[in-house]
């Protein structure tokens, strides 16, 4: 057995045994099903050549001020990713991790700092989610009005991707036509409206008080913004961490240096051969 896939057959051993599986995911889930993950404004320019000409960071476009001093550069930006995530496939890890999940008495919970909406897109529960940093695919005031988030559904952006910038109509709150902006929280946020996601936050911990034996399989969460991690690592050992670059993981468990789809099938074939799936 080659070294790696002692590594998948010791993940899927700890998964085995579990009783409740936390997936835990950040940027790198995503990059399998073709999205970007913005690690560095090297690979950020790339994706948005508009804004590399003008010199404008990761941070600099996704903050509220952005929103407020040119509202279609922001727009432009977040369309395009609204229309991006509305139209990416979820690759197959997804449905992997799900039908593992399936498998285990107390089923499973995604945690993520992801924004796109692709675990619900990949068949997720919205009941199984909890969408830390908030979500893309609804919107909220500028101003406030009284907590409202509402759903993006209605919100179709015309985007000149080579520009950056929004053609349509900007999105105006219908109770006080002020801007519309994404309900997610940015850098430097102090007005993002977090109920939604302390709701989900309530169910997720709800649910981790009735597992006994959790399985916690980490994909694609980097130091830079380190949330996805650090709340991986108070969940107690052992940890089954994936991350093609930052794969260390602080105490027991197992640490996969690769892409999440990569793992996720190696994984899926050692509990297929341990007769997992057919217990």
């Amino acid at each position: 057995m080659s070294a790696r896939n002692a590594l998948f057959a010791e993940a899927a051993r700890l998964i085995a045994a579990a009783d409740g599986l936390l997936v835990a995911a950040g940027a790198g889930m995503g990059v399998d099903s073709g999205l970007p993950d913005f690690r560095g404004n090297a690979g950020f320019w790339r994706a948005y050549p508009a804004l590399a000409d003008a010199r404008i960071a990761f941070e600099e476009i996704a903050c509220p001020d952005a929103f407020r001093r040119t509202p279609a550069l922001a727009w432009g930006f977040y369309g395009h990713r609204l229309n991006l995530y509305r139209h990416t496939r979820p690759h197959a890890g997804f449905a992997m991790l799900r039908a593992i999940a399936a498998r285990l008495s107390r089923g499973g919970f995604v945690f993520t700092s992801n924004v796109d909406g692709q675990f619900q897109r990949a068949g997720f529960a919205e009941a199984e989610v909890c969408e830390v940093h908030g979500s893309i695919h609804h919107l909220q005031c500028m101003a406030g009005c009284d907590g409202a988030i509402v759903p993006a559904d209605d919100f179709i952006p015309d985007v000149d991707d080579a520009a950056c910038l929004l053609r349509s109509p900007l999105p105006r709150c219908p109770r006080c036509n002020d801007l519309l902006r994404p309900n997610v929280l940015m850098f430097g946020d102090w007005g993002w409206l977090g109920q939604r996601s302390d709701a989900q936050r309530r169910r997720l911990e709800s649910w981790l008080a009735t597992v006994g034996r959790l399985a916690i399989v980490e994909i694609g969460a980097g130091t830079h913004v380190p949330t996805v991690r650090w709340f991986s690592e108070t969940l107690g050992e052992p940890l089954i961490r994936i991350n093609p670059t930052e794969p260390e993981i602080p105490g027991r468990g197992v640490s996969l240096p690769c892409s999440g789809l990569e793992a996720l099938g190696g994984i899926q074939a050692a509990l297929a051969k341990s007769g997992f799936f057919e217990r």
